[in-house]
């Protein structure tokens, strides 16, 4: 084996994994959706090991079931999960808002204005996946100024499940406008500096979308949540 295998190793294995990774998040593969590692590693032209530690990575984010002797399986929408995953959100998007008001970058404040503004066009153009990556691309800017790799990391695998839910039930009605309000209240907050009122209107975002889950769990088929 030369020095170099590992690392090839290692970015067949990322590959695999961010796009089996995207394809459940999307929904592309449902819960249930059998996982076949000769299919898989065919369809990727790698062999059978680094889709095997794919496979395992995305288990112990809880995205996929491992039976031993049976096969590996998209795992099932637990509401547990959600609401464990809403939980961390919660905690850790909350401090950094407050440490983000509290650096108040120029680089972040024009990019969450720009972001801001890309929302609203989403919105008016009524393309709902457009406004949904800009969602994600909102919370995402505000945790990457902080520069904390591995917390971002974590933070990432707390929302899949939440991502699952979201892509199951479609906010219906007024809550795609209520979420872009709440989200320049957030950010006219790190605009201004205040990293307390920053936390504040992130909490309230967060306590919103909270109980909007919480609706979603009760609607969605009874097939898709556990």
């Amino acid at each position: 084996m030369t020095p170099s295998t590992p690392s090839r190793d290692l970015m067949k294995t990322d590959r695999v994994y961010l796009i089996l990774r995207q394809r459940i998040r999307d929904l592309e593969l449902p819960p249930g959706s059998p996982l076949r590692k000769e299919d898989i590693a065919a369809e990727f032209g790698v062999s059978r090991a680094p889709v095997s530690e794919a496979i395992a990575r995305l288990a112990e984010e809880g995205l996929v079931d491992v039976f031993p002797q049976h096969g590996s399986f998209v795992a099932d929408i637990r509401a547990a999960d959600v609401r464990e995953g809403l939980f961390i959100r919660t905690g850790l998007e909350v401090e950094a808002c407050r440490r983000a008001a509290a650096l108040r970058s120029q680089d972040l404040c024009k990019a969450l204005a720009d972001n801001v503004a890309a929302q609203e066009e989403a919105l008016n153009a009524d393309d709902l996946q457009r406004f949904y990556e800009l969602d994600e691309g909102l919370h995402e800017l505000i945790f990457s100024a902080l520069g904390h790799t591995r917390v971002t990391r974590f933070l990432d695998s707390a929302r899949a499940p939440l991502d699952r839910m979201r892509r199951i039930v479609l906010p219906k009605g007024e809550r795609p406008q209520a979420t872009l309000r709440e989200h320049r209240w957030v950010v006219e907050a790190i605009r201004a500096g205040d990293p307390e009122l920053a936390a504040a209107a992130m909490r309230a975002h967060l306590n919103t979308v909270s109980d909007t889950v919480e609706e979603q769990l009760r609607s969605a088929p009874a097939e898709s949540i556990r």
